[in-house]
């Protein structure tokens, strides 16, 4: 039977042991700060504790980098102190003293680094056999001095490092442990060959012959050799030399005057393409660079040889067709880089081509801006006189071929081309064939109504192609290509067509069919439709909405350029003119009401209120017409308030327009009363605003009585400033007291706001000349004194100034 004590108990039993246990770990502190007071006071005085050692500074320098600097220190005093016995004291002893001293030096250090290398004292080593090197190059140098006093200087350098190259060469295969003999051996073995060439009065082609065998030994030194200083060496200097080697034989293919002479830099050419394509296939680090260098070394050779006897642009041709030939490497058993190699090869050379007819292409696209300056002057009598200068006829008649072969090679490589870069191929190709048909006219040197068809149909063209349907992989450059080709092309057909009345309004007119043809047809819901069902992942990096807004964009733009043609074909004035073209905004904003909603709607209107300035312009020097002009551009922007998504702007701006035209029309007509004129208007304008206000209760009161008081109150208020008589000032002031009366009462803020503002400027007229009297009656140092003590007075009360200006604001925003 087990007797456990209760919860309660067992609890009250531990709150007793917890409490003795506190009591008794106070008595132990106690205890303890007592005894440590006694140690204190009975301690003896306690010893100076040493001061602690600086900590060892971290040496500068290590041990190794110590050992190199004094022995490349002690190598260059050395090889200074030959080279000064050599050049300076050569003279003062014998040719047997001299051979001595020399070969007794030289062999010594040659020998030396061998028994250093056992010792293993590396670095001494490799020291001293740098200096033993460089006695080697005196010791020839010395020869030359002493026993071949007058032998051709080239020749003998040539020879010196051919004989130094093998030494140093077996020296290095002898002392292997050496890191300096072999790579000196490499780079001293580029100059044998060329200087040999030199000497011998060789030609360029020659020259370049032995830059080209000093390439191959390098290349046999890459592949023959293991990896080592020395192997990477080579192959640097095999792309120096050979590199060099190609250029010089290419200077010599294009500057050749016959075939022949195109042959023979043709073959070393030939020769070099066969050496790098040797090196891709052996040395997979360089495939690619190796095949790029062979591709365009054998189009050089080849396209080189018939380029003397044919015109440049023929030439560039033939070189074009070279870089094609290339592309069959596809299917070649060579290594996959090296493939890419000859692939990048031949795009080089394609690309090359196309730069070379770009500036045919500008001079077609912006040549035509030439006819501005006569427009409707004539007909010119061929489609290259429009072009405002010639480029050359060898240019302009090759242009098309090129641009032609060129798309054809990217639609055919469009197969062996990665997933990703399969549009953008499809794209570039369109876009050249665009820019061959384009560039056909002048090539072929037609009519000029056969270049303007040309350059309509070819827009036309490409806005089909902007619009119709096609495979997912093109959906995404092709149309967008097309896009822009069509638009560049309407613009160039459109300068093209200034030359002539008829050819103007022909163009304009099928232009402006096309863009709105196009425009419609481009619906972006087909892309939506593809993106719900996933079918059409690069359709939907086709902007098609924006390229919609922008092909309305352009037609509204065209509409207007047509209406300025019509009108000047049926020779109408300017001022007449302007009216006209004020029916393409109107036709825009009926429109748009029908295209609510739709991200188009609001382009076109943007772009057809270009048309109010230009109308405006066009009517500058007549007020009559410019007062109409002006109502106009008013109902069309009023008709355009009706709807509720355009009513604040469309609303302000036709308020805007209409008093504008108001006050313009009384200028034209001399009035010096204008409130006969206005009066009649503002009174049902104020009345309409009334009602507005009384059936919709949100709206603002600068829409509803805005219009009718600026209609009568700002006309007379600039009629007032010329009156120098009292009574319309008097009137205009007790009228727009009564205004900001009612406007505070009312609490609106239109009245407030104009009729504040006009009785404002009303008083300061009739103030203005006692103002200025009393000025000029006051002494010179009061103005600017009491401009301190307002200033002073502003600054003192600026807060309580800034907390009134607030609490006014807030109160004209409470107002309706």
């Amino acid at each position: 039977m087990e007797n456990l004590p209760r919860p309660a108990e067992e609890l009250a039993v531990l709150d007793r042991e917890l409490a003795r246990i506190e009591a008794r770990r106070a008595q132990l502190l106690a205890r303890r700060s007592y005894l440590l007071t006694l140690l204190t006071a009975v301690a003896p005085p306690a010893r100076p504790v040493p001061a602690a050692r600086p900590a060892a500074r971290t040496p500068e320098t290590s041990p190794p980098s110590v050992q190199n600097a004094l022995l490349a220190l002690g190598g260059v005093l050395l090889t200074v102190a030959a080279v000064a016995f050599t050049v300076v004291s050569w003279g003062s002893m014998g040719i047997g003293g001299r051979s001595v001293v020399l070969g007794t030096v030289t062999l010594a250090a040659l020998v030396t680094p061998a028994l250093l290398l056992r010792r293993s004292l590396a670095a001494t080593a490799e020291a001293v056999g740098a200096l033993a090197l460089v006695l080697t190059v005196l010791d020839a140098y010395a020869l030359n001095r002493a026993a071949m006093p007058d032998a051709d200087p080239l020749g003998y350098t040539a020879t010196a490092c051919a004989v130094l190259a093998a030494l140093w060469a077996a020296y290095g295969l002898l002392a292997d442990g050496l890191r300096t003999p072999l790579p000196a051996a490499v780079l001293t073995a580029q100059l044998p060959l060329p200087l040999w060439a030199l000497a011998a009065g060789a030609s360029e082609l020659t020259l370049a012959w032995a830059l080209l065998a000093t390439a191959a030994a390098d290349v046999a030194v890459v592949l023959w050799t293991k990896p080592s200083p020395a192997r990477s060496i080579a192959g640097v200097t095999a792309w120096v030399t050979g590199g060099w080697a190609l250029l010089m034989a290419v200077a010599l293919s294009v500057t050749a005057d016959t075939p022949l002479d195109a042959a023979r830099p043709g073959l070393l050419l030939l020769a070099g393409a066969g050496l790098g394509l040797f090196a891709a296939v052996r040395v997979p680090d360089v495939s690619f660079a190796g095949g790029l260098v062979a591709g365009l070394a054998a189009v050089a050779a080849t396209g080189g040889l018939p380029r003397p006897s044919v015109p440049l642009g023929w030439a560039v041709v033939g070189y074009l067709l070279c870089g094609a030939a290339l592309l069959t490497a596809v299917r070649a058993p060579l290594p996959r880089m090296a493939v890419r190699g000859l692939c990048a090869a031949a795009g080089t050379v394609v690309a090359g081509a196309v730069l070379w007819t770009l500036p045919s292409v500008a001079l077609t696209v912006l040549g035509p801006a030439s006819l501005a300056e006569g427009i409707w002057s004539g007909s010119p009598g061929s489609a290259r006189q429009t072009l405002g200068t010639d480029p050359g006829w060898s240019a302009m008649a090759t242009a098309p071929l090129v641009l032609l072969i060129a798309a054809g090679l990217l639609a055919v490589a469009y197969r062996h081309l990665p997933a990703s870069v399969r549009p953008a191929a499809l794209g570039g190709a369109t876009a050249l064939a665009w820019a061959a048909l384009l560039v056909l006219p002048g090539a072929l040197d037609l009519g000029y109504a056969a270049a303007v068809a040309t350059h309509l149909a070819l827009t036309a063209g490409a806005l089909g192609l902007a619009v119709r349907p096609r495979p997912q992989a093109a959906r995404s450059a092709v149309p967008t290509t097309a896009v822009v080709c069509a638009l560049t092309g309407a613009a160039s057909v459109s300068l093209l067509a200034l030359a002539t009345e008829p050819a103007t309004l022909i163009t304009l007119g099928v232009l402006l069919a096309l863009l709105c043809g196009g425009a419609v047809a481009l619906n972006p819901a087909v892309t939506e439709a593809d993106k719900d069902t996933g079918t059409a992942t690069a359709r939907a990096a086709f902007p098609a909405r924006s390229f919609q807004a922008l092909l309305a964009c352009v037609a509204v733009a065209t509409a207007v350029a047509l209406l300025c043609a019509l009108s000047a074909s049926a020779g109408l004035p300017r001022e007449r003119t302007a009216l006209v073209v004020l029916a393409v905004p109107a036709a825009v904003a009926l429109l748009a009401a029908r295209l609510r909603g739709r991200p188009v709607a609001l382009p076109m209107e943007l772009t057809s209120a270009g048309a109010g300035p230009l109308a405006v312009v066009l009517a500058t020097g007549h007020p009559e017409t410019t007062a109409l002009v002006l109502a106009l551009c008013g109902v069309v922007a009023a008709g355009t308030a009706l709807r509720p998504d355009r009513r604040p702007a469309a609303g302000y701006l036709a308020a805007a327009l209409f008093v504008l035209a108001t006050w313009v029309r009384l200028y034209a007509s001399d009035v010096s009363t204008p409130e006969a004129y206005t009066l009649p208007a503002t009174v049902p304008a104020l009345v309409v605003g009334f009602l507005r206000r009384r059936g919709d209760l949100e709206a603002s009161s600068w829409t509803a009585y805005g219009p009718g008081l600026a209609a009568t109150l700002l006309p007379s208020l600039a009629a007032a400033w010329g009156d120098t008589h009292w009574l319309r000032p008097l009137a205009l002031g007790v009228a727009a007291l009564a205004v900001t009366l009612v406007g505070a009462r009312l609490r609106l803020q239109a009245l407030l706001v104009i009729g504040g503002g006009v009785l404002a400027l009303d008083t300061l007229h009739e103030l203005a000349p006692y103002v200025v009297q009393a000025v000029g009656a006051l002494p010179r140092w009061l103005p600017p004194a009491l401009a301190g003590l307002l200033l002073l007075a502003l600054g003192a009360t600026y807060e309580r100034r800034l907390h009134d200006a607030r609490r006014l604001r807030r109160s004209l925003g409470r107002m309706r």
